[in-house]
């Protein structure tokens, strides 16, 4: 399903034509025997950025390639949830700007999406793919999307989403929310695409747009960044502001980029990265308003000198049909030692054993979620529902058919209403230090200090939970996908395939906080010599091109 904005804007994606079919003159691009239209399911910032300085193609044109490519592939597997109706005459702006001289950046002109979760001030919802906030509206953007806007870029949709993040029911599927219906992979038909940031994977994979935010709990932008063979930077928690974004948990929630490439992300987290005074998570970044250099961090000398940890005992945690992960990054560690790393196995999370016994941190995150979503609630400026806190969604949800209740029940708001506790509990503190202590000394920041590491490496699959506890930053690349003769399995519901043939996989880089810089060096230098994304085969793509617009 497809918000009508989208449909009500396809007449108006030729508006630049003339009846004759040819383009009107100021927008007919000065093509030299340089300019190279690229392929839009792989082109970078400087691809795009070098045919808008050159003149070859408009942001205009982007943007009316972009939405030719939803409209090709969304109604079979729903990823865009709401398209801007104002993209065309945003991206009309960027290039009058860019005709007079005025480019606000690197990024100026390029047409990027963001989860439904990220407020916006403008004709989109903000609505987690929930009927409930469906005309809930905000005074001002949020302060990511306000960011994208000062750089210069065009926010082209909302990303359907796992409905809430996630954080409803015990027996939903990932993708699914009950606006847009079921998000699909692209890499084998009902492909799990993981959650919750689904649609933003699938849309940067297939270049319904040059990439996405998406953020992240627990995995969020990590697992549907590995299933859509892109890389996904998930921050430190207070690097980037969390303000006007519907809250999970503040001490875990964070906002990152979902992009095609390494250097791509980095640019975007450059853009988005910064403090800010309506998050004060983002006051205790050592960087103030001098963010690193992010882009510049993307050197193919990224990995040498650097000392990087095997948690082996975490590993061993995949059962069998994990085999071929397993593999497959054994052979990227080969990758990484010829890099000029060292490898140090065996440097272990010492409490992981217990920490996946342990509801502890699934307990401190739904305590701070009875809280945050009170504070979000409360900052709006049109409710429709009269939401004010959690019993009221959960009514709300129960009551409208459209939200699957109780096919898809609200397993997890339930559990917590029945806890009866939030982040003001007086047991909420010592919850939250025994959860600190799975990523500190039993986790992560462990095996770092002991090893004397300046990194940990890890299955995607594996690599959330602890850097979740902790607020600290990771980086997926892709690896590889599951072999021929892979025997599929199903998600829980039944209603997506989990593993098949052809279903990516990658490899994650996990560091202390604030190490943003170092990971993106080094997962920039794995992802050069190895290029997997380029090699792995789709079995639905959109056709349009740049080329065939113009």
């Amino acid at each position: 399903m497809l918000h009508w904005s989208l449909w009500a804007l396809m007449p108006f994606l030729y508006a630049e034509t003339d009846v004759s079919g040819h383009q009107n003159h100021w927008l007919v691009p000065a093509r030299g025997r340089d300019c190279i239209c690229p392929s839009l399911i792989e082109a970078t910032v400087d691809d795009l950025r070098d045919g808008l300085s050159k003149g070859c193609f408009s942001s205009v044109d982007l943007v009316n390639a972009y939405m030719t490519r939803i409209h090709e592939v969304n109604s079979t597997l729903h990823v865009v949830l709401e398209a801007n109706p104002d993209a065309l005459d945003i991206a009309r702006q960027l290039d009058l700007e860019r005709k007079i001289g005025l480019v606000r950046g690197p990024l100026h002109g390029l047409p990027i999406f963001v989860k439904a979760n990220i407020g916006t001030k403008d004709k989109m919802g903000t609505t987690a793919g929930s009927y409930a906030l469906v005309g809930a509206q905000t005074d001002e953007d949020s302060t990511v999307a306000k960011k994208l806007r000062d750089n210069g870029l065009v926010i082209l949709g909302k990303t359907s989403m796992s409905e809430w993040a996630n954080f409803r029911s015990l027996n939903s599927s990932n993708g699914w929310n009950a606006q847009g219906g079921q998000t699909y992979g692209a890499y084998y038909p009902e492909q799990d695409p993981s959650g919750s940031s689904s649609g933003s994977g699938v849309g940067t994979d297939l270049g319904l747009a040059l990439a996405a935010l998406g953020t992240e709990t627990n995995g969020s932008i990590l697992s549907p960044s590995e299933k859509s063979n892109i890389v996904g930077i998930k921050p430190s928690v207070g690097l980037t502001s969390r303000h006007l974004v519907i809250p999970v948990s503040e001490r875990q929630d964070t906002i990152g980029p979902m992009a095609r490439t390494v250097k791509d992300a980095a640019m975007i987290l450059q853009a988005i990265a910064g403090p800010d005074k309506k998050d004060n998570y983002t006051l205790a970044s050592p960087f103030g308003y001098n963010v690193p250099n992010y882009a510049a961090a993307c050197k193919f000398s990224g990995l040498e000198g650097k000392r990087i940890g095997i948690p082996r005992n975490v590993i061993n945690t995949l059962d069998a049909s994990y085999a071929p992960v397993v593999s497959a990054f054994n052979a990227g560690l080969s990758v990484i030692s010829a890099a000029g790393a060292t490898i140090v196995e065996d440097a272990d999370f010492t409490a992981y054993d217990e920490y996946l016994k342990t509801m502890i941190p699934a307990s401190m995150v739904a305590a701070d979620f009875v809280s945050n979503i009170v504070s979000y609630l409360s900052m709006l400026k049109t409710n429709l529902n009269g939401l004010q806190n959690l019993e009221d969604i959960r009514r709300y949800i129960q009551k409208d058919p459209l939200e699957d209740y109780p096919s898809r029940d609200t397993g997890l708001w339930d559990m917590t209403l029945a806890a009866n506790i939030n982040n003001t509990s007086p047991e909420f503190w010592p919850m939250y230090l025994q959860t600190l202590f799975f990523g500190e000394e039993g986790g992560l920041m462990g095996a770092l200090s002991r090893n004397n590491l300046d990194a940990v490496v890890l299955p995607t699959v594996l690599a959330s939970g602890i850097p979740a506890i902790l607020g600290t930053p990771a980086i997926t690349v892709p690896l590889g996908s599951f072999p021929n003769g892979t025997a599929i399995q199903h998600n829980e519901r039944g209603n997506l395939v989990e593993q098949a043939p052809g279903i990516p996989f990658g490899i994650s880089f996990l560091g202390p906080k604030w190490s943003e810089e170092a990971l993106i060096g080094m997962a920039y230098a794995f992802e050069q010599r190895t290029l997997i994304r380029k090699k792995l085969q789709r079995y639905i793509e959109p056709r349009s091109e740049l080329r065939s617009l113009l």
